[in-house]
């Protein structure tokens, strides 16, 4: 599967549109790793367990679009697009949202 943000593939011609595929995760920030990143604002720093949430959930939103597009009979998605937001009532959690073009190339 090949996932692009450009809406062309380069050597390919895109044969079939399928349509709009999108890939949702949202993870939960736990007390404990709110905990550690409050104090790694205070001394500085990066905060890596927030980062391997971010990862994670990343992840989770690419596996689920690219198993949409599948299902749907696409070898490839264009146009990606990837939007982090921060919800709930005290922003305790992550969610990543990702959308693209599910399509069917060739090779020119």
């Amino acid at each position: 599967m090949i996932i692009s943000t450009t809406p062309t593939l380069e050597g390919k011609k895109i044969e079939q549109y399928y349509g709009i595929v999108v890939g949702e995760a949202v993870m939960g920030a736990n007390v404990f790793k709110d905990l550690f990143a409050s104090i790694r604002d205070i001394v500085g720093g990066r905060s890596g367990s927030y980062e391997d949430e971010l990862t994670n959930a990343r992840k989770l939103a690419f596996t689920e679009l690219e198993h949409e597009a599948r299902a749907m009979g696409a070898n490839a998605v264009v146009g990606i697009d990837l939007d982090y937001q921060v919800i709930g009532d005290k922003g305790s959690m992550l969610m990543v949202s990702i959308s693209g073009t599910a399509v069917k190339t060739v090779d020119l």
